[in-house]
């Protein structure tokens, strides 16, 4: 199958022409039929696979199609980053149909507010939002959602990890009754499956392997004490081919650590997390893109939905909390058929986690000690899991003064 089966209209054939793409993905080529007749689709699919190209292509040919002067498409993401790269996307894709976007997220200064507002109250063929920052400027009066037919919602599932239930059901109040809804997910939960129903009206389901790393991913994995992670680290971008690479950490600190410890060591690398500004980390990421910048250290913020292209190594500094979210991790490497490193660093307390990780996607990863010059490895039990410590349900004080009395 090629997108010339979809019988696209000329305008977005162009574009995916020049884009470079010539075969749909597998979730491409389930998602654009069901949506180009205007059917709900639930979407399953792991990041990487496609999947944001799967709504915004038969999107583009339904708006050549059928559109108007106000509001055709909302598109709701959980983060600016994923907003802003839906936009890139759709300006590769959509470059000759002639549809106008905006994008309407948080983290802006008053200008980009400013902006962001006049777009909404002319009107504006796609708008990609974050759910925060649209309902700002809906309760504010002036954005007409009269002829929105379009709604859809990408990495739900994160959406409502994050706590943005309520406002796309907010959101959705105020659209018409009448319209087209797509959810995509990387994973089915209750949660997703009770959203699914009040939102949905006898959805097509598009399911593809969840949580399973891409078949271009190599993985391995180094046994660690923590105190020998930056050695380790050091010797691993040193040895390995590395082009580029993110590091994926599991906290803001531990993120300006390891950045500000790999550049006395000479590595060139920024930092990017939730606690730098909006100009900042867009400012990382162009210069990571444009090669300026070798290594990315990063929290999850990026691990969903953010494409860098021929990205040759991940690395796990951290284990994620979620298994799930190792998948969106490692993901960023090996998209659309490329090839890619993934490398996790197991400390002794995190391999519990690990094992729930290789569980999820059902092999082991293969796992290498520090090398000897560094330091000494734990051993591999991950049926071993570190308590965390209680406190009884005396107070101390309370303990101390019976203590005394005896």
């Amino acid at each position: 199958m090629t997108f010339t089966d979809f019988e696209l209209h000329p305008d977005v054939f162009e574009g995916i022409d020049a884009m470079g793409f010539t075969e749909p993905t597998p979730i491409q080529k389930k998602a654009i039929p069901p949506i180009l007749s205007n059917r709900d689709v639930i979407g399953l699919a792991q990041t990487g696979t496609g999947k944001t190209a799967a709504f915004l292509i038969p999107l583009l040919h339904q708006l050549q199609e059928n559109s108007n002067a106000n509001i055709n498409a909302l598109i709701i993401v959980p983060t600016r980053e994923l907003a802003q790269q839906i936009e890139k996307d759709l300006m590769g894709f959509g470059y000759f149909s002639g549809v106008s976007s905006q994008t309407v997220h948080g983290g802006s200064d008053a200008d980009s507010f400013n902006r962001q507002k006049e777009s909404l109250k002319q009107g504006i063929d796609i708008v990609i939002a974050t759910p925060g920052r649209f309902l700002q400027h809906l309760n504010l009066g002036y954005v007409n959602l009269d002829d929105v037919y379009h709604f859809i919602l990408d990495e739900a599932d994160r959406m409502l990890e994050m706590g943005f239930i309520q406002d796309i059901l907010k959101i959705r109040s105020h659209l018409p009754e009448s319209l087209q809804t797509l959810m995509f997910s990387a994973t089915m939960s209750r949660e997703i499956e009770k959203l699914a129903r009040k939102l949905l009206k006898d959805p097509v389901k598009v399911e593809l392997a969840i949580a399973k790393p891409a078949e271009g991913i190599r993985q391995q994995a180094y046994l660690v004490y923590d105190q020998y992670k930056l050695p380790l680290l050091d010797e691993i971008i040193k040895q390995e081919s590395l082009t580029n690479a993110i590091i994926f950490v599991s906290r803001k600190i531990h993120a300006d650590e390891v950045a500000r410890s790999l550049k006395k060591l000479g590595v060139n690398c920024e930092a990017m997390h939730s606690g730098r500004s909006q100009e900042e980390r867009n400012e990382a990421l162009r210069n990571f893109r444009a090669g300026k910048i070798e290594v990315l250290v990063a929290t999850d913020v990026v691990s969903r939905g953010i494409d860098i292209k021929d990205l040759s190594h991940v690395i796990n500094y951290n284990i994620p909390e979620d298994a799930a979210d190792y998948v969106h991790r490692v993901g960023r490497t090996a998209r659309a058929g490329s090839n890619g490193i993934a490398i996790t660093l197991i400390n002794d307390d995190e391999q519990y986690r690990f094992k729930l990780i290789e569980d999820l996607i059902g092999y082991a990863v293969d796992k290498e000690k520090t090398p000897e010059k560094i330091g000494p490895s734990p051993e591999y039990n991950p049926k071993f899991r570190k308590k965390k410590k209680r406190f009884s349900g005396n107070r101390p004080g309370r303990n101390s003064r019976n203590r005394r009395k005896k």
